[in-house]
């Protein structure tokens, strides 16, 4: 580790909130409580107090559609670096960029053709460097996008690897001779639809492609690939990043036998839509090998040299397991997500099974919770509905980060963003293309950032005669930031409040999680504090619905209701609460 890095280092540990220094020091086995579910959930890993990233909120920027500084109608790190102070008035605790790297964009940043250089549309490693310090002086983490799974096809390895079959690099990447009557050699499928193989003339093979033709996977059984990739690693981390969020992190082995996938005894409609095919198969060979548990244990050797973390996204048959196992015993992924919460499903009773379900499995790893990104549907069109109010996302925030875990965060949902309706001749994403009509594409929710109610585009573009790359919504305008900011009752207000008053709840950051049995739309649940852990166990009870509910829970704790969350109206007699439409309860439990 160079000098600077580790001096930078040093000056970042200042910056973390001492209140999760006094959070985050373990958890041990809690007795259970009269009134809550049989089941318990408990940390058993000791947390040290740089770990930061326990329980931390993790805002994702989009650097496409974030701020546009230059005037080219794509956003880049400088307008990044503007609007940095927006961000920390949030609250949250670290941003997660997405690709900023060297690519061709045919999948937008995520088919990297330079893992250590800034695509010149973005700006400059020099921006980078002072959109890190800026970051830092804010007290904000720095977390970066890692694409390792598969790189660009004009990634200059690539390019050599597909040469010939002798070359340096010619096993950089996963070549495979056809079937003797010239079909691929198996039967894996890609995710962006048809054959993950694609046929190549030069070395009269087919190599493996998990995403786009573009996007050729990278042989992570030959050592000097997997060496490569941690130098990359190294690479950011000597620049000063705080973190990595890990691409597609259980798609980086393939099976050596290159063995058929069976069919899917029941269809993953999590991972992918029911128009996919890729849904119809059980990917027992193409993803998610044990060798992948072995290398993710160098990344994190090589993590916690620096002191960074890591979260990994995880898009499997049965995700929940896969995350258990990418995070258990401290020694591979600090955090891991699904896109379990990424679906259309948003009723209390799915969200109270996907969390007990991955506890349950999980024992001392820590899960990463989001119900949006860069990849589906705005969650107040995909879980509010059509004609939702904008306190659907105040509540639905809150309750999300008072799930046990760290939250990921989807830039614009504090402002209640809808998602965009994108007409054919304007969509970008090749996903959408491939599918369309039955699916439109991840251009909806990837609409720029309305800054300005009242500047052309929303006031994203520093040149107000550019046209974005994406259309903003007219829609959105009525939503933009600087409406949002003047407005006490808004949504980015009111999770502002939230954020604040969440920073003081011990329990709510690093405690264990239980739940009551509640009807529908109710998620009940109570956090509690470790036992060596200052603070209060905290019940929190929450109405996903847009009408007031009353309703008794027989067997709850006693508890003294707490203020300063931001949700007025909730009333408690009794065992009998009633909570208004889009409203929620906290008691300190006594």
């Amino acid at each position: 580790m160079s000098a600077w890095a580790a001096q930078r280092r040093l000056q970042s540990d200042g910056h973390r909130h001492a209140v999760s220094i006094a959070l985050h020091q373990g958890c041990q086995n809690q007795p259970q409580t009269d009134g809550l579910s049989d089941v318990t959930f408990v940390s058993t890993t000791p947390a040290r107090a740089t770990d930061w990233w326990r329980g931390a909120i993790i805002y994702q920027i989009y650097p496409r559609s974030f701020a546009d500084s230059n005037g080219d109608g794509i956003g880049d790190l400088p307008g990044i670096i503007e609007h940095l102070p927006y961000v920390a008035r949030l609250g949250v605790d670290a941003i997660w960029i997405s690709p900023f790297f060297r690519s061709p964009m045919k999948d937008f940043g995520y088919d990297i053709a330079d893992y250590r250089d800034v695509d010149p549309m973005f700006g400059t490693l020099a921006d980078f460097d002072r959109l890190v310090q800026r970051a830092h002086e804010l007290g904000l983490k720095v977390m970066i996008d890692q694409v390792l799974s598969h790189t660009s096809d004009q990634h200059p390895w690539f390019v050599e690897s597909r040469r010939s079959r002798d070359n340096p690099r010619a096993d950089w990447y996963v070549w495979a001779d056809p079937k003797p009557d010239g079909t691929p050699p198996n039967n894996w499928l890609s995710v962006f639809g048809g054959s993950a193989w694609q046929w190549d003339p030069r070395r009269r093979q087919y190599y493996l492609h998990n995403f786009l033709a573009s996007q050729p996977d990278l042989n992570f059984h030959h050592p000097a690939v997997q060496q490569q990739v941690l130098e990359d690693i190294r690479f950011w981390l000597e620049r000063g990043v705080d973190g990595f969020r890990f691409d597609a992190c259980n798609f980086h082995f393939h099976d050596r036998h290159l063995r058929d996938n069976p069919p899917a005894t029941q269809r993953d409609t999590k991972t992918v839509m029911e128009t996919n095919p890729y849904g119809m198969q059980r990917h027992l060979y193409d993803k998610t090998q044990p060798e992948n548990l072995v290398f993710l244990q160098r990344v994190r050797a090589l993590l916690d040299e620096y002191g960074a973390a890591s979260v990994g996204e995880v898009g499997d048959d049965d995700s929940l397991k896969t995350m258990a196992a990418y995070t258990a015993n401290g020694d591979k992924l600090h955090m891991a997500y699904s896109f379990n919460l990424l679906t259309s499903e948003r009723s209390a009773a799915y969200i109270r099974q996907q969390v007990e379900e991955l506890e349950a499995q999980m024992k001392d790893g820590w899960a990463c919770w989001s119900f949006g990104n860069h990849d589906v549907a705005r969650v107040m069109t995909r879980w509010g509905g059509p004609g939702a109010s904008t306190d659907f996302i105040k509540v639905a925030g809150a309750m999300l980060m008072s799930l046990r875990g760290s939250v990921c965060w989807w830039q614009g949902d504090e402002l209640a963003l809808t998602e965009a309706d994108i007409p054919f001749e304007k969509l970008q994403d090749p996903y959408g293309k491939a599918f369309w009509p039955e699916f439109k594409g991840r251009d909806g929710c990837r609409t720029p950032m309305p800054w300005s109610s009242t500047r052309p585009h929303g006031g994203f573009s520093g040149d107000a005669t550019v046209e974005p790359w994406l259309p903003v919504p007219p829609e959105h305008l009525a939503r933009a930031v600087d409406l949002s900011e003047a407005d006490p009752a808004s949504p980015l207000q009111a999770l502002r409040r939230f954020m604040a008053w969440r920073k003081a709840q011990p329990a709510l950051i690093g405690g264990d999680i239980r739940f009551f049995d509640a009807p529908e739309p109710v998620l009940a649940l109570a956090r509690t504090p470790a036992a060596d852990q200052p603070g209060d166990a905290v019940l929190a009870l929450f109405n996903l619905g847009s009408e007031p509910v009353s309703f008794e829970l027989p067997q709850a704790p006693a508890s003294v209701a707490l203020d300063g969350h931001g949700f007025a109206g909730a009333h408690r007699q009794a065992q009998r609460f009633t909570l208004p439409a889009y409203g929620a309860y906290f008691g300190k439990m006594v």
